[in-house]
């Protein structure tokens, strides 16, 4: 469960802070997806850090699995982004001298695992769960290649293969198909919720994308620094 209490944030500038959060309230079980809404600087990304806990709040408390990871040491909040969040950028950040293969195998070189019982190949065999994951994304043809041998939706694709090599408990996406055309956009995005289902992780996207946001079940904007429930093509809104 992802438990998001009060949370507030705001930047200091010359003229006084600058708030873009106010009292953002909400909570996802496992299995769940949202979607969060809002134009630009109003917050989704400030927000989208702190729930993958790379920045803290000014106010308020988040918890993952009972867990408020800005209570931990630098160390340990390390460890704790590596084995509990899953990022998917609009920008894919695959290393380029690197093949498909070895570029999701990054996130297995650093830390230790979160050390639940998860289904799949086990935990010390990261180079099998690595390969499972690139026939999920439809990729073991081009296991590999590096990625400038490959398309924009491939090299996302790449992406969320190696978010969920440490099968992460909340997968984050920021933008990931801003950088893509209309058809790559839909083949990413029916592969974030396929991959959502098969995995049943929690997965938070944001977007400027009408399409991609009617695809998920929940919906959120944030307006005037405040998160509020929006309807999705997938679940009308709902009120109280």
């Amino acid at each position: 469960m992802l438990e998001v209490s009060h949370v507030a944030k705001a930047y200091p500038t010359p003229r006084g802070p600058l708030t873009v959060l106010t009292d953002v309230t909400f909570s996802l079980a496992a299995g769940e997806a949202a979607v969060i809404m809002g134009p630009s600087g109003s917050g989704k990304s400030s927000l989208l850090y702190i729930l993958g806990a790379m920045e803290p709040p000014t106010a308020g408390t988040i918890t993952l699995a009972g867990q408020d990871p800005f209570r931990l040491t630098p160390t340990a909040l390390a460890r704790y982004r590596n084995s509990q969040i899953g990022f998917v950028f609009q920008d894919h950040c695959l290393l380029p001298q690197c093949s498909v293969l070895e570029n999701v195998l990054v996130p297995t070189l650093i830390g230790q695992g979160r050390g639940a019982q998860v289904e799949g190949p086990p935990a010390d065999n990261p180079e099998r769960m690595a390969r499972k994951l690139i026939e999920e994304v439809g990729l073991l043809d081009r296991i590999d290649h590096r990625p400038a041998e490959l398309s924009g939706g491939e090299k996302q694709r790449v992406a969320i293969a190696r978010a969920l090599i440490r099968n992460p408990r909340l997968l984050l996406c920021d933008e990931p198909t801003g950088n893509l055309d209309q058809r790559s956009a839909d083949t990413v995005t029916a592969l974030l919720l396929e991959l959502h289902g098969l995995h049943k992780n929690i997965l938070i996207t944001v977007t400027h994308s009408t399409q991609l946001a009617s695809k998920f079940p929940i919906g959120f904007e944030l307006v005037n620094t405040n998160l509020v429930r929006a309807a999705t093509a997938a679940q009308p809104a709902r009120v109280g």
